[in-house]
């Protein structure tokens, strides 16, 4: 048995509410979980990758490509009750949500969540956040707001703009963060995380992680340059290929 165990779970429901079946949508030639998997497997922290799907087609697409694909229940309410069966009997300590559509999740970000969850054992959770440059970005709800205390830890998320800036002449730059939407979770806590009922905050938000702060959960927030490309409906597709390409021809 491997102590410390870290394993990448990358969630892949079929039926997506605006993009059902994206897993497999062709991406460059190839669907999109292929590209997300390829740079999972270049992550050196991880003991194993599963993808936790509901569907038999994405289970099938995803053999031979070095992972495991692990059939879970279709009606789970959320990504992080389908990583808590998934990753069931794997003698984990350490789970790792990827998200199944960002081609382009970055290998060193896994890493660096593996390992502060590692070294510091008083993390119940870990993610990240990358700096809002946009001011349209600032203001819309689909951007979730991230706010943490001096030791990176978070205190609040929030589809509002976090923390209200009461003086116009305030500096802004530096001030706003972008929850990326990648969790690192101490096993323990997630199971404790799935047996909790939903707060009254992450109902109104509609934010999961809302319920683990709720739970007096510790999350670390890492600084990251910038937000993963997300495939969240089929007019996403083209763009996301573009930036493929400027990777792949560098």
């Amino acid at each position: 048995m491997v102590k410390n165990k870290v394993i990448g779970v990358i969630p892949a429901r079929w039926g997506s509410t605006r993009f059902p079946g994206k897993s497999l949508v062709p991406i460059c030639g190839k669907p999109l979980i292929h590209w997300v998997v390829q740079q999972c497997l270049k992550a050196k922290r991880l003991d194993g990758i599963l993808v936790a799907t509901d569907d038999k087609r994405i289970a099938d697409a995803v053999k031979g490509t070095g992972v495991k694909a692990v059939m879970t229940k279709p009606n789970h309410p959320s990504g992080t009750d389908r990583i808590a069966e998934a990753i069931g009997k794997t003698e984990a300590t350490v789970a790792i949500n990827i998200q199944g559509d960002e081609p382009l999740i970055d290998p060193r970000l896994i890493d660096r969540l593996a390992g502060e969850m590692l070294s510091s054992p008083q993390w119940d959770m870990a993610t990240a956040a990358s700096p809002i440059t946009d001011s349209k970005e600032l203001s819309a709800p689909s951007v979730v707001k991230v706010v943490w205390d001096s030791k990176g830890q978070a205190l609040y998320f929030s589809r509002s703009t976090i923390p209200f800036l009461r003086d116009a002449d305030m500096d802004p730059i530096g001030l706003y963060w972008r929850h990326v939407g990648i969790y690192a979770y101490r096993v323990t806590f997630l199971e404790k995380l799935v047996n909790t009922p939903q707060c009254e905050l992450e109902k109104a938000e509609k934010l999961e992680q809302l319920r683990a702060l709720y739970i007096g959960g510790k999350i670390l927030v890492l600084k990251t340059a910038r937000a993963g490309i997300g495939v969240d409906t089929p007019s996403d597709v083209k763009y996301v290929e573009r930036e493929l390409r400027k990777v792949v021809q560098k």
